[in-house]
Protein backbone atom coordinates (compact mmCIF):
# COMPACT_ATOMS: atom_id res chain seq x y z
CA UNK A 1 0.00 0.00 0.00
CA UNK A 2 1.26 3.48 -0.85
CA UNK A 3 -1.84 5.65 -1.36
CA UNK A 4 -3.35 7.03 1.86
CA UNK A 5 -5.93 9.64 2.90
CA UNK A 6 -3.31 12.37 2.70
CA UNK A 7 -3.01 11.87 -1.05
CA UNK A 8 -6.45 13.41 -1.59
CA UNK A 9 -5.20 16.78 -0.23
CA UNK A 10 -2.94 19.20 -2.14
CA UNK A 11 -0.06 18.87 0.36
CA UNK A 12 2.58 16.87 -1.55
CA UNK A 13 6.17 18.06 -1.34
CA UNK A 14 7.74 15.48 -3.66
CA UNK A 15 6.57 13.28 -6.56
CA UNK A 16 6.03 10.44 -4.07
CA UNK A 17 2.77 9.60 -2.26
CA UNK A 18 2.39 11.33 1.12
CA UNK A 19 3.32 8.06 2.86
CA UNK A 20 6.93 8.71 1.82
CA UNK A 21 8.97 11.64 3.20
CA UNK A 22 12.13 11.80 1.17
CA UNK A 23 14.69 9.16 2.06
CA UNK A 24 16.02 10.03 5.54
CA UNK A 25 14.90 7.41 8.07
CA UNK A 26 15.00 10.10 10.80
CA UNK A 27 12.24 12.21 9.27
CA UNK A 28 9.54 13.10 11.81
CA UNK A 29 6.39 15.23 12.15
CA UNK A 30 5.37 16.36 15.65
CA UNK A 31 2.76 18.21 17.72
CA UNK A 32 3.45 19.59 21.20
CA UNK A 33 1.15 21.36 23.70
CA UNK A 34 1.48 22.60 27.27
CA UNK A 35 -0.98 24.50 29.46
CA UNK A 36 -1.21 26.06 32.91
CA UNK A 37 -3.28 28.48 34.94
CA UNK A 38 -1.94 31.96 35.50
CA UNK A 39 -1.66 30.87 39.13
CA UNK A 40 -1.74 27.49 40.84
CA UNK A 41 0.11 24.23 40.29
CA UNK A 42 -1.91 22.33 37.67
CA UNK A 43 0.02 21.78 34.44
CA UNK A 44 -0.64 19.55 31.45
CA UNK A 45 1.27 18.63 28.30
CA UNK A 46 0.69 16.47 25.25
CA UNK A 47 2.94 15.39 22.41
CA UNK A 48 2.21 13.40 19.26
CA UNK A 49 4.84 12.22 16.78
CA UNK A 50 4.79 10.52 13.39
CA UNK A 51 7.87 8.77 11.95
CA UNK A 52 6.99 7.81 8.36
CA UNK A 53 10.10 5.77 7.53
CA UNK A 54 9.94 3.88 10.83
CA UNK A 55 6.18 3.33 10.33
CA UNK A 56 5.57 4.36 13.95
CA UNK A 57 3.31 6.93 15.65
CA UNK A 58 3.56 7.73 19.36
CA UNK A 59 1.98 10.09 21.85
CA UNK A 60 2.11 11.02 25.52
CA UNK A 61 -0.24 12.97 27.78
CA UNK A 62 0.93 14.38 31.13
CA UNK A 63 -0.71 15.98 34.15
CA UNK A 64 1.17 17.56 37.08
CA UNK A 65 -0.76 18.06 40.33
CA UNK A 66 0.05 17.67 44.05
CA UNK A 67 3.74 17.12 43.32
CA UNK A 68 3.15 14.14 41.02
CA UNK A 69 3.76 14.03 37.28
CA UNK A 70 1.49 11.45 35.68
CA UNK A 71 2.12 10.38 32.09
CA UNK A 72 0.24 8.14 29.70
CA UNK A 73 2.61 6.84 27.02
CA UNK A 74 1.31 5.28 23.81
CA UNK A 75 2.83 3.85 20.65
CA UNK A 76 1.44 2.11 17.60
CA UNK A 77 2.34 1.03 14.11
CA UNK A 78 1.58 3.87 11.71
CA UNK A 79 0.58 1.57 8.84
CA UNK A 80 1.70 4.39 6.51
CA UNK A 81 -1.43 6.47 7.32
CA UNK A 82 -0.21 9.91 8.40
CA UNK A 83 -3.68 11.50 8.51
CA UNK A 84 -4.75 9.38 11.50
CA UNK A 85 -3.95 11.62 14.50
CA UNK A 86 -4.67 9.03 17.17
CA UNK A 87 -2.60 6.70 19.29
CA UNK A 88 -5.03 4.53 21.22
CA UNK A 89 -6.98 6.85 23.54
CA UNK A 90 -4.96 10.01 22.69
CA UNK A 91 -6.20 12.09 19.74
CA UNK A 92 -5.63 15.47 18.08
CA UNK A 93 -8.13 17.21 15.81
CA UNK A 94 -7.29 20.30 13.74
CA UNK A 95 -10.44 22.44 13.96
CA UNK A 96 -9.04 25.52 12.18
CA UNK A 97 -5.50 25.32 10.81
CA UNK A 98 -3.00 27.65 12.54
CA UNK A 99 -5.70 28.67 15.03
CA UNK A 100 -7.80 26.02 16.85
CA UNK A 101 -7.04 22.42 17.77
CA UNK A 102 -8.72 19.88 20.03
CA UNK A 103 -7.03 17.36 22.32
CA UNK A 104 -8.89 14.29 23.56
CA UNK A 105 -7.81 11.57 25.99
CA UNK A 106 -10.10 8.65 26.87
CA UNK A 107 -8.19 6.17 29.05
CA UNK A 108 -10.39 5.20 32.02
CA UNK A 109 -8.39 2.03 32.61
CA UNK A 110 -5.35 4.25 33.21
CA UNK A 111 -7.23 6.85 35.27
CA UNK A 112 -6.83 9.64 32.70
CA UNK A 113 -9.19 11.62 30.51
CA UNK A 114 -9.28 15.08 28.93
CA UNK A 115 -11.16 17.22 26.45
CA UNK A 116 -9.31 20.44 25.68
CA UNK A 117 -9.54 23.09 22.96
CA UNK A 118 -6.59 25.35 22.09
CA UNK A 119 -7.26 28.83 20.62
CA UNK A 120 -4.24 30.70 19.27
CA UNK A 121 -3.64 34.22 20.58
CA UNK A 122 -1.85 35.42 17.42
CA UNK A 123 -0.42 34.07 14.19
CA UNK A 124 2.24 31.38 14.82
CA UNK A 125 5.91 32.31 14.97
CA UNK A 126 8.10 30.51 12.43
CA UNK A 127 11.41 29.87 14.15
CA UNK A 128 14.58 29.95 12.02
CA UNK A 129 15.28 26.65 10.28
CA UNK A 130 17.28 24.37 12.55
CA UNK A 131 20.26 22.84 10.76
CA UNK A 132 23.01 21.19 12.79
CA UNK A 133 25.81 19.04 11.40
CA UNK A 134 28.45 16.91 13.04
CA UNK A 135 31.19 16.70 10.44
CA UNK A 136 29.46 15.66 7.21
CA UNK A 137 26.35 14.28 8.90
CA UNK A 138 23.16 16.33 9.27
CA UNK A 139 21.97 15.58 12.81
CA UNK A 140 19.11 18.10 12.63
CA UNK A 141 17.31 19.77 9.76
CA UNK A 142 13.81 20.90 10.67
CA UNK A 143 11.32 23.75 10.82
CA UNK A 144 9.08 24.66 13.75
CA UNK A 145 6.16 26.98 14.36
CA UNK A 146 5.31 28.13 17.88
CA UNK A 147 2.05 29.67 19.07
CA UNK A 148 0.68 30.72 22.44
CA UNK A 149 -2.99 30.25 23.14
CA UNK A 150 -5.89 30.02 25.54
CA UNK A 151 -7.48 26.74 26.60
CA UNK A 152 -10.97 25.59 27.47
CA UNK A 153 -12.14 22.19 28.65
CA UNK A 154 -11.23 19.78 31.41
CA UNK A 155 -8.72 17.20 32.67
CA UNK A 156 -9.44 14.17 34.83
CA UNK A 157 -6.93 12.13 36.83
CA UNK A 158 -8.04 9.22 39.00
CA UNK A 159 -11.66 10.37 39.00
CA UNK A 160 -10.97 14.00 39.91
CA UNK A 161 -12.01 16.41 37.15
CA UNK A 162 -10.58 19.92 36.92
CA UNK A 163 -11.45 22.73 34.54
CA UNK A 164 -8.77 24.28 32.34
CA UNK A 165 -10.99 27.16 31.22
CA UNK A 166 -8.84 30.29 31.12
CA UNK A 167 -5.56 28.37 31.09
CA UNK A 168 -2.83 29.57 28.77
CA UNK A 169 0.14 27.83 27.24
CA UNK A 170 2.04 27.02 24.10
CA UNK A 171 1.84 24.65 21.20
CA UNK A 172 4.39 23.91 18.53
CA UNK A 173 4.59 21.96 15.31
CA UNK A 174 7.89 20.77 13.96
CA UNK A 175 8.87 18.58 11.05
CA UNK A 176 12.06 17.48 9.39
CA UNK A 177 15.03 15.43 10.53
CA UNK A 178 16.39 14.79 14.01
CA UNK A 179 17.47 11.56 15.75
CA UNK A 180 14.50 9.25 16.34
CA UNK A 181 14.08 5.54 16.99
CA UNK A 182 17.09 3.35 17.69
CA UNK A 183 20.47 5.07 17.82
CA UNK A 184 22.70 4.72 14.76
CA UNK A 185 25.12 1.86 15.59
CA UNK A 186 27.94 3.51 13.64
CA UNK A 187 29.17 6.67 15.35
CA UNK A 188 30.63 9.57 13.42
CA UNK A 189 34.32 9.23 12.57
CA UNK A 190 36.32 10.57 14.28
CA UNK A 191 34.21 10.37 17.46
CA UNK A 192 33.08 13.64 19.06
CA UNK A 193 31.54 14.03 22.53
CA UNK A 194 27.91 15.19 22.41
CA UNK A 195 27.08 18.85 23.02
CA UNK A 196 23.67 20.47 22.97
CA UNK A 197 22.51 23.65 24.68
CA UNK A 198 18.87 24.66 24.39
CA UNK A 199 16.76 27.35 26.09
CA UNK A 200 13.14 27.96 25.03
CA UNK A 201 10.89 30.34 26.93
CA UNK A 202 7.42 31.07 25.52
CA UNK A 203 5.53 33.31 27.95
CA UNK A 204 2.00 34.66 28.33
CA UNK A 205 1.13 38.21 29.41
CA UNK A 206 -2.23 39.93 29.57
CA UNK A 207 -1.91 41.65 26.18
CA UNK A 208 0.29 39.26 24.24
CA UNK A 209 2.98 36.63 24.05
CA UNK A 210 6.76 36.66 24.25
CA UNK A 211 9.01 34.07 22.64
CA UNK A 212 12.74 33.55 23.05
CA UNK A 213 14.93 30.58 22.25
CA UNK A 214 18.61 29.88 21.73
CA UNK A 215 20.75 26.96 20.61
CA UNK A 216 24.38 27.59 21.61
CA UNK A 217 27.62 25.82 20.77
CA UNK A 218 30.21 24.97 23.41
CA UNK A 219 31.68 28.47 23.29
CA UNK A 220 28.26 29.99 23.94
CA UNK A 221 27.80 31.27 20.37
CA UNK A 222 24.21 30.95 19.16
CA UNK A 223 23.65 28.91 16.01
CA UNK A 224 19.88 29.41 16.21
CA UNK A 225 18.21 32.23 18.17
CA UNK A 226 15.11 34.40 17.93
CA UNK A 227 13.07 36.75 20.14
CA UNK A 228 9.54 37.84 19.19
CA UNK A 229 6.69 39.82 20.76
CA UNK A 230 3.24 38.77 19.48
CA UNK A 231 0.39 41.16 20.41
CA UNK A 232 -2.98 39.46 20.80
CA UNK A 233 -4.68 39.09 17.43
CA UNK A 234 -1.54 39.89 15.42
CA UNK A 235 -1.16 38.50 11.94
CA UNK A 236 2.23 37.49 10.53
CA UNK A 237 3.10 41.10 9.74
CA UNK A 238 2.23 42.19 13.28
CA UNK A 239 4.88 40.06 15.00
CA UNK A 240 7.73 42.16 16.43
CA UNK A 241 11.20 40.67 15.96
CA UNK A 242 13.87 41.76 18.45
CA UNK A 243 17.24 41.26 16.79
CA UNK A 244 19.60 42.01 19.69
CA UNK A 245 18.84 39.53 22.44
CA UNK A 246 20.62 37.21 24.84
CA UNK A 247 20.15 35.27 28.07
CA UNK A 248 22.00 35.00 31.39
CA UNK A 249 21.29 31.95 33.54
CA UNK A 250 21.85 31.48 37.25
CA UNK A 251 22.14 27.71 37.60
CA UNK A 252 21.08 25.93 40.77
CA UNK A 253 24.30 24.60 42.38
CA UNK A 254 24.80 20.88 41.85
CA UNK A 255 22.47 20.78 38.82
CA UNK A 256 22.03 21.83 35.21
CA UNK A 257 18.67 23.42 35.97
CA UNK A 258 18.14 27.17 36.27
CA UNK A 259 17.07 28.90 39.46
CA UNK A 260 16.69 32.18 37.53
CA UNK A 261 17.16 33.43 33.97
CA UNK A 262 17.14 36.92 32.46
CA UNK A 263 16.56 37.54 28.76
CA UNK A 264 17.93 40.94 27.67
CA UNK A 265 16.46 42.78 24.68
CA UNK A 266 18.42 45.73 23.28
CA UNK A 267 16.82 48.28 20.98
CA UNK A 268 17.05 51.88 19.85
CA UNK A 269 15.00 53.03 22.85
CA UNK A 270 17.10 51.21 25.44
CA UNK A 271 17.17 47.85 27.21
CA UNK A 272 14.26 45.62 28.15
CA UNK A 273 14.48 42.51 30.34
CA UNK A 274 12.34 39.41 30.80
CA UNK A 275 13.07 37.56 34.06
CA UNK A 276 12.14 33.91 34.69
CA UNK A 277 11.71 32.62 38.24
CA UNK A 278 10.97 28.87 38.27
CA UNK A 279 8.37 27.38 40.56
CA UNK A 280 8.73 23.68 39.77
CA UNK A 281 10.05 21.57 36.90
CA UNK A 282 8.17 19.36 34.48
CA UNK A 283 10.39 16.53 33.27
CA UNK A 284 10.24 16.14 29.52
CA UNK A 285 10.75 12.39 29.61
CA UNK A 286 7.02 12.38 30.46
CA UNK A 287 6.53 13.20 26.76
CA UNK A 288 9.12 10.68 25.62
CA UNK A 289 12.10 13.06 25.31
CA UNK A 290 15.12 10.99 26.32
CA UNK A 291 12.93 8.34 27.99
CA UNK A 292 14.81 5.04 28.45
CA UNK A 293 11.74 3.03 27.36
CA UNK A 294 9.32 5.44 25.65
CA UNK A 295 11.79 7.41 23.54
CA UNK A 296 10.46 8.81 20.27
CA UNK A 297 9.94 6.42 17.38
CA UNK A 298 10.68 3.17 19.20
CA UNK A 299 8.74 0.07 18.17
CA UNK A 300 6.42 -1.29 20.87
CA UNK A 301 4.22 -3.36 18.54
CA UNK A 302 0.76 -2.73 17.01
CA UNK A 303 -0.41 -0.75 20.07
CA UNK A 304 1.09 -0.32 23.55
CA UNK A 305 0.05 1.92 26.45
CA UNK A 306 1.54 2.51 29.89
CA UNK A 307 0.93 4.90 32.78
CA UNK A 308 3.90 6.33 34.66
CA UNK A 309 3.82 8.33 37.91
CA UNK A 310 6.78 10.45 38.95
CA UNK A 311 7.09 12.00 42.42
CA UNK A 312 8.79 15.29 41.63
CA UNK A 313 10.41 15.55 45.06
CA UNK A 314 12.21 12.23 44.53
CA UNK A 315 13.64 12.79 41.04
CA UNK A 316 17.41 12.49 40.74
CA UNK A 317 18.23 15.51 38.56
CA UNK A 318 21.76 14.21 37.91
CA UNK A 319 20.57 11.40 35.64
CA UNK A 320 20.95 12.22 31.94
CA UNK A 321 17.29 11.52 31.14
CA UNK A 322 16.25 14.08 33.80
CA UNK A 323 18.31 16.95 32.33
CA UNK A 324 15.56 18.05 29.92
CA UNK A 325 12.92 20.08 31.78
CA UNK A 326 10.32 22.78 31.40
CA UNK A 327 10.22 24.96 34.52
CA UNK A 328 6.89 26.67 35.17
CA UNK A 329 7.85 30.27 35.88
CA UNK A 330 6.71 33.64 37.08
CA UNK A 331 7.80 35.94 34.26
CA UNK A 332 8.48 39.65 34.79
CA UNK A 333 8.86 42.04 31.85
CA UNK A 334 10.55 45.40 32.46
CA UNK A 335 10.47 47.97 29.66
CA UNK A 336 12.96 50.76 28.88
CA UNK A 337 11.26 53.14 31.32
CA UNK A 338 11.12 50.64 34.18
CA UNK A 339 7.41 49.78 33.80
CA UNK A 340 6.66 46.18 34.81
CA UNK A 341 4.23 43.52 33.59
CA UNK A 342 3.95 40.10 35.22
CA UNK A 343 2.95 36.95 33.37
CA UNK A 344 3.62 33.23 33.37
CA UNK A 345 5.51 30.92 31.08
CA UNK A 346 7.96 28.08 30.87
CA UNK A 347 11.73 27.94 30.71
CA UNK A 348 12.72 24.81 28.81
CA UNK A 349 16.31 23.73 29.41
CA UNK A 350 18.58 21.05 28.02
CA UNK A 351 22.29 21.56 28.64
CA UNK A 352 24.43 18.61 27.63
CA UNK A 353 28.19 18.87 27.28
CA UNK A 354 30.39 21.98 27.48
CA UNK A 355 28.99 25.53 27.54
CA UNK A 356 31.56 28.20 28.36
CA UNK A 357 29.19 30.93 29.69
CA UNK A 358 27.72 28.39 32.12
CA UNK A 359 31.18 27.11 33.11
CA UNK A 360 30.24 23.59 32.04
CA UNK A 361 33.39 21.91 30.75
CA UNK A 362 32.53 18.22 30.31
CA UNK A 363 29.58 16.18 29.18
CA UNK A 364 27.91 16.13 32.59
CA UNK A 365 29.53 18.35 35.21
CA UNK A 366 27.25 20.48 37.34
CA UNK A 367 26.99 24.09 38.47
CA UNK A 368 29.05 25.12 41.47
Amino acid sequence: MALTRGDDFPIHQTSEPIAYSGTDRNFYDRYFFNGYGMEGELFFALAFGVYPHLNIADASFCVVKDGVQTALHGSRWLNMERMDLTVGPIAIEVLEPLKRLKLTVRAPEHGLAAEIVFDGRAFPVEEPRFIRREGPRAIMDYTRLTQNGRYSGWIERDGKRESVDGFMGTRDRSWGVRPVGQRDPQALAPPKPPQFFWIWSPSNFETGSFFFHTNDDEAGEAWNRRAVWAPDGADAAGLEDIAKCGVDIDWTPGTRHARRAVVTLNGSQGTRTVTYEPGYEFFMLGLGYGHPKWGHGLDHGPLALEREDLNLAEVDVHLPHHLHVQALCKVTYRDESGQIAVGRGILEQLALGPHAPSRFTSMLDFAK
